[in-house]
């Protein structure tokens, strides 16, 4: 999947072998709100974005890819995209519960160990947070349909990379990039986690565990803007060596979300690409969105 500001373009490999695209021209909701312009609130308003356009991603692919099994049996079998919708919000409430509310309640337990200190219950709080995220992180990659994914995930990166240096988008050309992109969502995440635990830092300790709760809920939205932001600062001065010591961590996780892509992989997310720029062109805000 490639996005441009006014384009987005959804390519998947069918079982038959042919590339199947799903393209559409977006009006950018900056034009028609203003205040989605505003930094933080754009942030925010970029994380449900995401989450719109990963359901009809899902939505496409899995349809794609029980195409061909329709064709043979003769039947018409489609996802419905408030199937899929349905599936993507159990999907967030888990990651809500596992994330930010079992953190909570664990931390909860260890007070008699670590104390009635707010600073030292929000640094544990988080502590365990990471390493809840990241342990899933590990887990996930070892299975062998996350790891194709994960291929994918770096053809993209590698697409990307060789359009930002201008080269030609030939599989020859792509393959020499790197797989690790600064602005990846896999960096996003793991700034979100950071940044957490300075924002639930500012939450009374005595406030009972379910406003406790209910708040990261609450405070998401402010937490992702302000995580966008520092993502966005970080990619336009990512040569400095302050910034990249501090970006290195979030490329480092992504050893474990990419995986080096092959050929096949590659010509699937330049067709993406192609097909985002070829609607987005003619106008001058071409940068790719990952």
């Amino acid at each position: 999947m490639m996005r441009a500001p006014r384009a987005l373009a959804i390519a998947v490999r069918r079982p038959d072998g042919e590339i199947a695209v799903k393209k559409e021209e977006v009006i950018p909701l900056s034009e028609r709100f203003p205040i989605v312009k505003l930094p933080v609130v754009r942030g925010a308003v970029a994380l449900f974005q995401s989450l719109i356009v990963g359901i009809k991603a899902l939505n496409f692919s899995a349809n794609e890819a029980i195409a061909e099994e329709d064709e043979k049996s003769g039947e018409k079998t489609e996802l419905s995209s408030w199937a899929m919708a349905g599936t993507m919000t159990v999907a967030f409430g888990f990651g809500i519960l596992l994330f930010f509310i079992m953190p909570l309640y664990l931390t909860k337990l260890l007070i008699p160990v670590i104390g009635d200190s707010n600073i030292v219950f929000n640094l544990v709080d988080g502590v365990i947070r990471v390493l809840v995220f990241l342990l899933y992180i590990w887990s996930i990659s070892r299975m062998s349909d996350i790891q194709r994914v994960f291929q994918y995930h770096g053809a993209e990166h590698k697409s990307i990379f060789a359009f930002e240096a201008g080269d030609e988008l030939t599989v020859e050309n792509v393959r020499k990039y790197s797989r690790l992109h600064p602005r990846c969502g896999t960096s996003f995440l793991l700034i979100v986690m950071v940044v957490s635990i300075v924002v639930f830092s500012m939450i009374p300790k005595l406030w009972p565990f379910y406003f406790k709760a209910g708040s990261r809920v609450v405070l998401l939205p402010l937490i992702a803007g302000i995580s966008y932001e520092f993502l966005k600062w970080s990619a336009k001065n990512d040569n400095s060596p302050l910034v990249k010591m501090i970006i290195a961590p979030g490329l480092a996780l992504q050893r474990l979300t990419t995986r080096e892509p092959d050929d096949s992989q590659m010509e699937v997310a330049i067709r993406s690409m192609e097909e985002a720029l070829a609607i987005n062109a003619g106008y001058k805000d071409d940068r790719l969105v990952i």
